[in-house]
């Protein structure tokens, strides 16, 4: 009778095995799930990127308007007859302003 028993036992986890371990199994499965919710993930923000371009380049194909806006931020153009004017940050500063201290001689 024992022998039966150990022998059913082992037919169990002959049985098991391949649904929790093997190339099907639960953990393959669970393993296989992440990874798909990592890659919709990652689609969903290419997807935003995607958008993103899409109506910069139906922008770009209908009006001159974002032409000449990129114009102007980015390779810093004007127009003819137009007055540019740059006011440049004052940094700050962590010192108090001094005088510097005079030289005795």
């Amino acid at each position: 009778m024992r022998w039966l028993s150990v022998a059913l036992v082992a037919l169990l986890v002959l049985l098991q095995y391949p649904l929790w371990v093997g190339k099907g199994g639960w953990l393959r499965v669970w393993d296989v799930d992440r990874q798909l919710q990592q890659q919709k993930e990652g689609n969903r923000k290419l997807e935003v990127r995607n958008a993103g371009l899409d109506a910069e380049v139906r922008d770009l194909k209908q009006g001159y308007d974002a032409i000449e806006e990129r114009a102007r931020f980015e390779l810093g153009m004007i127009k003819q007859d137009e007055v540019f004017v740059q006011i440049p940050e004052k940094a700050p500063s962590d010192k108090p302003a001094t005088k510097p201290a005079s030289r005795k001689k």
